[in-house]
């Protein structure tokens, strides 16, 4: 956009449009207001000689005359309506008879009042207003002294003048864009051939020389400027030539002389600088000779070092793996009471720290004097129960708990007097074993068999070993205290249970059977170690509450009043009041204050039903439940086992969890309760069939 001839293009254009536009606008406004003054004229022309019919025909006496002329005349296609008003306003004749006698709006009356010219109304129509004067022969039927007889109105359609100048305008639109575009092409033919074209050639042959080409002669002809501005490129190009060639000598002189001084120069200098460095060269012999030799002497030092660093490093290596598994275990001691739990960490975080594949706790069990394997990892897992091993002195432990000292052993074929295979069914090659010490007494030992990468253990595998024992022995002593006063809490709360049970001997023996009930389900359920155990104490307890019910009520024979069953809901929130000062049995008191919520919600004491309920407290009271059917009470006989299943299987899925009834009845087909005779119990189809 910014070339010359667009530029001078774009100018003349813009002024061309610009004088054009302006001259076809003045043109047409001036056709405009001539068609107007010519229909201006036309128009009074036609109300004078309507006037002079209209005053003819009054003259003559025919009035009625005057209504036809007005009604002829307003067939015509032009004529849009045609009237005599009075001066208020009043229509005297028009060629509508309905308007006579109407009166017109104020506003157009007011128009009218201005005068007798004739006025633009609108582009559709012209308004033509001719005042009828009292003339001297209209003296003899009207009032000399009344000036203006009536008023002529003559509307008068101008549509066919619309049209006229509509075409006159789109005329001379037409031939302004006409002219415009000619002139553009014009314009554009000339400044191509007289102005682009030249200055082409002109900047063509200007990159010629720009390249060297200064051979080029450039001749324009169509213009005398032009020729003259191609005749004096021409000659500075010669010129051009001429000096470039002068120069190109002149510089090739002086570059072969500078080139032959530098060079002198160079070599002047360059032989200063070779007898230099050969001065230096012999100096630096002699220095790199004394260096080479203190380079080989720390050579040796730097390999010594390196040597000591690589042990140090491995040492380090070792002392933070101690110092991790000392501090895992000293986190067992303080986070963790339950023993399960802290033999696994010590024994997990030993074998970890020591690379073993198999590891060990052992108990010892003074009062059978034998060995009790407590948590095994690396050799399968063990069955239920516990289990025991002789203690005998080709035992690694055995030998350790007599002794109350670690025991390496780097080479079990340096160790005959040991047995090379363990009685829990493993080969040993290589093993260490530690003391666990409390208070000088040796409560049992923590041992690691076999390295995982096929290496054998040394001193420091062993005193790594025996300082875990120190710490583990602590945290497992603890351990034990716990458990210890755990079941002491549970058997001093058991014992009251029983007592409760001695006194009466409708319910001997029931938290025993609901215990086992309960625990079989469960485990049919498969429920962890950890809830097995909630399962069993919840069980034991569960009617721990009626120590706080009156014993003349649990002896009832007779019906039972509304208060009377209200006082024997109040147990279990005895019970867990009992069981509050106890931390540990936490969800304990929650099962027991939940096995009698019904799985519909109208249970007691919290109205609690479905999935709000504790897994544990629906088996429990599936249990209780079961057990209280089948035994004998003060107001009833024991149920035969088949509506005992009856009931429960009716009351599935309102008091009883309906997918644990069902558990339930299958293990009593299965015969899982050897203290219960089910050999003649029928199926739940034979049941409901029966029912």
């Amino acid at each position: 956009m910014n070339s010359l001839k667009v530029k001078i293009l774009g100018m003349v254009c813009l002024l061309i449009i610009i004088f054009l536009s302006a001259a076809t606008y003045i043109n047409f406004r001036h056709q405009k207001s001539l068609i107007h003054k010519i229909t201006d004229g036309n128009i009074q022309l036609l109300n004078e000689t309507i006037k002079s019919s209209i005053s003819d025909a009054m003259r003559s006496g025919r009035s009625d005359e005057v209504r036809n002329i007005l009604s002829r005349l307003n067939n015509s296609s032009h004529i849009t309506s045609i009237r005599i008003l009075d001066p208020e306003g009043q229509v005297l004749n028009s060629a509508k008879p309905a308007e006579i006698g109407t009166v017109i709006p104020k506003e157009d009356m007011s128009v009218i009042k201005r005068g007798d010219s004739t006025i633009l109304d609108n582009l559709e129509t012209f308004t033509s207003i001719s005042l009828i004067r009292n003339a001297p022969a209209c003296h003899g039927c009207h009032n000399p002294t009344t000036e203006v007889l009536g008023i002529l109105q003559v509307n008068i359609s101008i549509s066919y003048l619309r049209s006229i100048m509509e075409s006159m305008r789109n005329n001379e639109i037409t031939s302004t864009i006409a002219i415009i575009l000619m002139i553009i092409l014009t314009m554009s033919v000339f400044l191509f051939i007289y102005v682009d074209k030249p200055i082409k050639r002109l900047i063509s042959s200007m990159q010629r020389v720009e390249q060297g080409d200064f051979d080029s002669t450039l001749t324009i002809t169509s213009s005398t400027e032009m020729n003259l501005l191609s005749n004096h490129f021409s000659h500075m190009v010669k010129q051009l030539n001429s000096v470039m060639d002068t120069a190109i000598a002149h510089e090739r002189e002086l570059a072969i002389t500078q080139g032959k001084l530098a060079h002198h120069r160079e070599v002047h200098s360059l032989n200063q600088k070779l007898e230099t460095q050969i001065t230096e060269i012999e100096s630096l012999n002699i220095s790199l000779e004394e260096r080479i030799e203190e380079i080989e002497e720390a050579n040796y030092k730097i390999a010594d070092l390196a040597g000591e660093l690589e042990d140090k490093n491995a040492n380090l290596e070792k002392v933070v793996a101690r110092l991790s598994t000392l501090y895992k275990v000293g986190l067992a001691i303080n986070s963790n009471m339950d023993s399960e739990n802290i033999f696994r960490m010590i024994v997990d975080t030993t074998i970890e720290t020591l690379h073993a594949d198999i590891g060990y706790i052992i108990i010892h069990d003074k009062q059978k004097d034998a060995l009790r394997v407590d948590t095994l990892i690396g050799h399968g897992t063990l069955p239920e129960g516990d289990i025991y091993i002789p203690k005998k002195d080709t035992s690694v432990s055995g030998w350790v708990l007599n002794n109350a000292k670690p025991l390496l052993i780097s080479d079990i074929n340096d160790a005959p007097q040991f047995d090379r295979f363990s009685a829990l069914g493993y080969e040993r090659k290589t093993l260490v074993c530690a003391p666990l010490i409390v208070k000088d007494e040796v409560i049992g030992t923590i041992t690691v068999v076999n390295k995982n990468d096929g290496s054998t253990y040394s001193n420091d595998d062993l005193g790594l070993l025996t300082t875990i024992a120190a710490q583990a022995s602590i945290a497992i002593k603890n351990a034990m205290l716990y458990d210890e006063q755990q079941k002491t809490y549970l058997n001093t709360i058991h014992a009251l249970v029983s007592a409760i049970e001695a006194s009466d001997s409708y319910t001997r023996g029931h938290s025993e059977r609901v215990t086992k009930y309960s625990l079989t389900i469960a485990k049919r359920l498969g429920l962890s170690q950890e809830r097995l155990k909630i399962m069993e104490r919840a069980a034991i307890l569960h009617d721990i509450g009626k120590i706080g019910i009156n014993l003349a009520l649990l002896h009832k024979v007779g019906r039972l009043t509304d208060e009377d069953v209200l006082d024997l809901q109040q147990h279990p929130e005895i019970g867990i009041r009992i069981l509050e000062p106890i931390e540990f049995l936490v969800d304990v008191r929650l099962c027991i204050v939940q096995h009698h919520e019904r799985f519909d919600g109208k249970g007691y004491p919290n109205k609690l039903k479905g999935d709000d309920l504790l897994l544990e407290a629906r088996v429990l009271a599936i249990a209780d439940a079961f057990d209280a059917m089948t035994s004998d009470r003060p107001y009833r006989k024991a149920l035969s086992l088949d509506i005992a299943v009856k009931e429960l299987l009716d009351n599935a899925g309102t008091q009883f969890d309906p997918e644990i009834v069902p558990v339930f009845v299958e293990l009593l087909e299965q015969g899982a309760f050897p203290f219960f005779a089910t050999a003649a119990l029928k199926s739940p189809q034979d049941i409901a069939s029966a029912a």
